[in-house]
């Protein structure tokens, strides 16, 4: 059978309507073990807003355990993300051989100086692997806080060495602090080759100063627009940067100082007097603004909108930035507070096209090797690592909510199996929980995609919709996946 588009459209919004009449309703089903197997405990609808903060979307097993132990100690095993057993994904990870070498080695691969290989292998691993980690992998917060990060640190993997350089500094910065300690995570990208081509300050020597990093170092990654400081302040920085550098020969991509090309003058940033000392004098500017308060604002207030709303509560930001600085910059100390003391007063966030696709994928136990999901993510404007300016993807709904085609293709195709390598199992979900009557699969469905049952009347409404089109009871099942998939309360997490 086909059903119209502005039908899809109108069943779409009539599931948003319904879903708001219901959003105190309990869960139809409680979740255990990869599928359902036993009636749906309650699950209030800030649980799953808030399982569904700490995760890509939140599958059956991750809801069972969360309404098992709680909110405290489910942010707790997640936060010791290490003694999560992530086997399974590692194991689908295992072939990507990239993802663990060197830069030179990965230059040359890029290079064609193996056979198999072109320049697009290292990038399309990398984002291969990032998609499958966060579909997969069940350390959820900590996939979470690498995306996180990476925007903060964002590079443009399209920019000169950039697109082999960046899987280094994927592994040797980002995901190896992401939930360490602030100092660390700065240090180490002050040190990376990617993001010194990538903001210029290879090109920043004494005789020409590039301000691009300095200015970026202060701007976006510590003390932010209104942290404090000025323009000569930058300046100031350039000139301590003067001479960190990539090498270009001899073990190519590694981090070097060039003291050939060092400004050894006196240098004065924000207060400090910087002597002469060679890479020591970035260093120390670098220590002074990790521990400057502006810089523990900023990033607790980045953290509160990431997490909590577009507009995080003032008080909230104060409490973590305070821990910021007793902690000297514990990132899991400081989501402890933005978590605990912020999720209870949540706000809904539209979903960027990462989270939406994922969301949908991993509530539906989607089997997938994501080939065919990133040409998705780049009609939606969010392919990984893509965003050319030095801000990152934007973290506020209104950046997002427009470009809707893209989104309602997706639900249509992946409900009917049209992704190629890409398979859902709403089936095999429903035939362990099902009663056979299709009024309780289509509550089981809309429980499982929007956290609670619709309406009785609400949901006889739809399926009558769907019936006067023609559709089987296995097609009504599919449609009202879809059109939930679409819908516009879908789109909100």
């Amino acid at each position: 059978m086909t059903l119209s588009r502005r039908d899809f459209l109108k069943l779409a919004s009539l599931v948003t309507a319904s879903a708001a009449l219901s959003s105190c309703a309990p869960l139809y089903r409680k979740i255990a073990g990869d599928l359902p197997t036993v009636p749906w405990t309650s699950f209030s609808s800030s649980d799953f807003l808030a399982l569904n903060r700490i995760t890509f979307g939140a599958r059956v097993e991750e809801r069972a355990r969360f309404a098992e132990i709680g909110l405290q100690a489910y942010i707790e095993e997640q936060l010791d993300f290490e003694s999560i057993n992530d086997f399974a994904c590692d194991l689908q990870l295992s072939t990507f051989k990239t993802l663990n070498m060197e830069a030179n080695e990965l230059e040359g691969i890029s290079n064609q100086l193996f056979d198999g290989y072109d320049r697009e292998k290292v990038p399309n691993e990398l984002r291969q692997a990032t998609f499958l980690r966060q579909l997969y992998s069940k350390r959820q917060l900590y996939e979470v806080m690498v995306e996180f990060w990476s925007d903060h640190f964002n590079i443009f993997m399209d920019k000169e060495k950039e697109f082999f350089l960046k899987t280094v500094d994927d592994r040797e910065v980002i995901r190896k602090y992401a939930l360490g300690n602030f100092r660390d995570l700065v240090w180490a990208s002050a040190h990376s080759p990617a993001m010194m081509i990538y903001l210029d300050n290879q090109a920043n020597e004494k005789s020409h100063p590039n301000e691009n990093y300095a200015r970026e170092l202060m701007e976006l990654h510590t003390l932010g627009v209104d942290g404090g400081y000025s323009q000569k302040d930058v300046m100031e920085l350039a000139r301590c940067l003067t001479g960190w550098n990539v090498k270009e020969h001899f073990w190519l991509g590694d981090f070097v100082f060039k003291e050939d090309i060092h400004d050894t003058g006196e240098k004065n940033v924000l207060g400090l007097s910087v002597q002469p000392s060679g890479i020591k004098e970035a260093e120390q500017v670098i220590e002074m603004l990790i521990t400057h308060p502006s810089t523990a604002k900023f990033i607790c207030t980045k953290l509160a909108r990431r997490f909590i709303a577009d507009n995080p509560p003032e008080q909230l930001i104060e409490k973590a930035a305070q821990t910021f600085l007793n902690t000297n910059g514990d990132i899991k100390s400081v989501l402890r507070v933005i978590l605990l003391d912020g999720l209870p007063l949540a706000q809904p966030k539209y979903k960027r096209p990462v989270n939406f696709l994922l969301s949908a994928l991993r509530m539906l136990n989607v089997e997938t090797d994501g080939i065919a999901l990133h040409d998705y993510l780049v009609r939606m404007g969010q392919l990984y690592f893509n965003w050319p300016t030095p801000d990152g993807y934007p973290d506020y709904s209104e950046a997002w909510q427009g470009n809707l085609m893209p989104r309602w293709q997706f639900a249509f195709a992946l409900i009917r199996d049209e992704l190629d390598d890409t398979k859902h199992n709403l089936n095999a979900l429903l035939d362990v929980s099902s009663s056979g009557i299709l009024q309780d699969d289509v509550d089981a469905i809309t429980s499982l995609l929007l956290g609670t049952p619709l309406e009785r009347f609400a949901r006889n409404e739809i399926i009558d919709s769907v019936r006067a089109a023609g559709a089987t009871e296995e097609e009504t099942r599919q449609i009202i996946a879809a059109s939930i998939i679409a819908s516009p309360a879908f789109q909100w997490r």
